[in-house]
């Protein structure tokens, strides 16, 4: 099958290469045209408008975008419509809001353009074990893009979640379980390394250890295996921890539907707190235990 994909990004510039190395012919383009320059030596017919993407496909057209959630998205899509023809397909596989599919793909429809939010998960090792693919939105495209989901999955890795926003929707819920899950992980760890045997701990071991039959055995514990036997105490790491955005729509999404989501929400909040080397809120608790109990407290140049 012919596909073009827009964004050459560490995501984007893989699944285009799976997409190769499973047969089927890749347009590709990036608004940085050495992204598109690495990708022709793989065997992607390289495109450096958006006019020629539109030119090397042949109707009906598929183009999937890869890019960064929000405003480039819509200006991509809104570039795009004029150069596309109803019945093509444009298929956002970012991290965008579900509610942005919604409206996109209602902004398609009066064109005659069909839309899919695809949330898609397996980051750099996608290339090698494929991308789990939750997918909303026009029901028949998807059956018509199939082939192309199928190469990018592995087995069982594609669903067709609902319509419009469902697929965005469930990878939003996803990454929420993530963040709990992370969370989950870096507490216990820190609880071992705080601990009286710590000294004698292998967390690298025991990564793999718990991977043998226990109920916590997953694909990030096989990962924390790796960090810990690159650096056991990972010394060359800073405790700061970044977001996509997509656990603020989670949490949102909790408050709005009136559900209790306290891990998803208590996760969120300590990679905010991670990203302050002396949070007020620390100071303001520190200052209240002094002024009703006369505890002390450690002036700015004291060291712990």
């Amino acid at each position: 099958m012919k596909i073009a994909m827009l964004g050459l990004g560490r995501m984007g510039s893989n699944m285009a290469r799976r997409l190769l190395q499973k047969g089927h012919e890749v347009v590709a383009y990036n608004r940085t045209p050495a992204r598109t320059n690495e990708l022709v030596r793989e065997g992607v017919v390289p495109a450096y408008s958006l006019e020629q993407v539109a030119g090397h496909l042949d109707p009906p057209r598929a183009v999937w975008i890869m890019l960064p959630a929000g405003r480039i998205v819509d200006e991509t899509i809104d570039d795009l419509v004029p150069l596309l023809d109803p019945g093509d397909t444009v298929i956002d596989g970012g991290n965008s809001f579900f509610k942005d599919g919604i409206r996109r793909s209602q902004v398609l429809g009066e064109k005659g353009i069909r839309f899919l939010d695809a949330g898609v998960s397996g980051g750099i090792w996608g290339l090698d074990i494929g991308y789990c693919l939750m997918v909303g939105g026009d029901k028949q495209a998807y059956r018509d893009l199939n082939p192309v989901l199928l190469s990018l999955a592995p087995e069982n890795g594609s669903l067709y979640c609902g319509p419009s926003g469902a697929g965005h929707f469930v990878k939003m819920v996803h990454n929420g379980i993530e963040y709990g899950m992370m969370q989950a992980y870096g507490e216990g760890f820190e609880l071992l390394h705080e601990s009286p045997y710590a000294e004698h701990l292998n967390y690298a071991d025991l990564s793999r250890l718990w991977n043998q039959g226990s109920v916590i055995r997953s694909w990030l514990l096989e990962l924390a295996e790796s960090a810990f036997q690159k650096d056991g105490e990972l010394s060359d790491i800073r405790a700061f921890v970044e977001d996509s955005g997509e656990g603020r729509w989670c949490v949102q999404q909790a408050v709005e539907c009136s559900v209790s989501a306290p891990v998803l929400t208590i996760s969120l909040m300590e990679r905010f707190r991670s990203r302050k080397t002396d949070p007020f809120a620390g100071k303001v608790v520190a200052a209240l235990r002094r002024e009703f109990g006369g505890h002390n407290v450690l002036k700015p140049d004291k060291e712990l």
